[in-house]
């Protein structure tokens, strides 16, 4: 390599390893962060434990079975235990040894809530098979549908985020929404039996509260309609997505936006902007395209 090209390479890093403004404003950073692949590696853990023979050795049974959920709950433990250390380490002057009892214990919690993450994981996968008639069985959801990786993970890190884990539920909700198209913030609040078909380019906001037995098609965003923001200029951080209730289903490509509420077994068809809160058992539908035909200029 000739050295006036090392020379302006030497020059281009010395210039890159300045802090950028940008940088100084993203604040403190940990020296060690949060791992996306070792994020991910937790994550396909779970579903292990969770749907046992599905992903992960398919000819364990009996006390095989035990077996290799005890090796999964076992590294589980390991790798969460220090992704969490990182996690409440992240933008402070903190080490991880500092928080490391807590992050163990924090790890310990979070897995003995895994049986009822898959409790609920599995009364999706129930709501799937009985909203879908292209489902030959609850295998096929479990393998095949996005919904249950979106649902796998956003259970995960809504349970992570509840435990007061700062940064890991985001990533772990931005992994799914990266294979998926499902975005679900793992803020929001979402019963039993929910299901999600086909999945692409759904939207749950942060603070939507969803009950039991809700179904969303494509498309579907449950969104703000405005923000509040501080004397800083910077958005507040208040109830801004809606509540949907029981028993609701919302067609492909709608929008429910702003703290509004949707009523019990009420159902809205595909392409409505729905802002204004609807009583139980309503039916909202977008009006009737008007057809007509144009002559002689007409309509131009």
């Amino acid at each position: 390599m000739e050295q006036k090209v090392v020379d302006r390479l030497t020059e281009m890093v010395g210039r890159l390893s300045e802090i950028s403004d940008g940088e100084e404003k993203s604040g403190k950073c940990s020296t060690i962060l949060p791992s996306v692949s070792e994020i991910e590696k937790i994550v396909a853990i779970i579903k292990n434990i969770i749907f046992p023979r599905f992903f992960d050795h398919p000819e364990a049974a009996g006390a095989i079975r035990s077996y290799y959920i005890g090796m999964n709950v076992e590294q589980l433990y390991s790798l969460l235990s220090t992704q969490i250390a990182r996690g409440l380490v992240f933008g402070t002057d903190e080490c991880e040894r500092s928080v490391a009892d807590k992050a163990e214990e924090i790890a310990l919690k979070f897995i003995e809530s895994l049986s009822e993450i898959k409790r609920l994981l599995y009364t999706d996968v129930e709501a799937m098979v009985h909203n879908d008639p292209a489902v030959k069985s609850s295998g096929e959801v479990i393998f095949c549908y996005p919904m249950v990786e979106a649902m796998t993970h956003y259970r995960v890190a809504h349970k992570l985020l509840t435990m007061s884990v700062p940064i890991i539920p985001r990533i772990i909700s931005e992994l799914a929404h990266s294979k998926t198209g499902i975005d679900i913030h793992p803020g929001a609040v979402i019963g039993d039996h929910f299901c999600i078909d086909h999945g692409t380019g759904v939207v749950i906001g942060e603070t939507c509260i969803i009950g039991s037995h809700v179904m969303l098609y494509q498309g579907v965003t449950l969104g703000a309609k405005s923000f509040t923001y501080g004397d800083d200029g910077v958005p507040l951080n208040v109830p801004r997505h809606p509540i949907i209730e029981d028993n609701v289903t919302i067609y492909s490509n709608t929008s429910v936006l702003g703290r509004i509420t949707i009523g019990h077994d009420t159902v809205i068809g595909g392409n409505v902007w729905q802002t204004r809160s609807v009583a139980p058992h309503s039916l909202i539908v977008q009006g009737k395209a008007m057809s007509t035909t144009f002559m002689d200029g007409a309509g131009i």
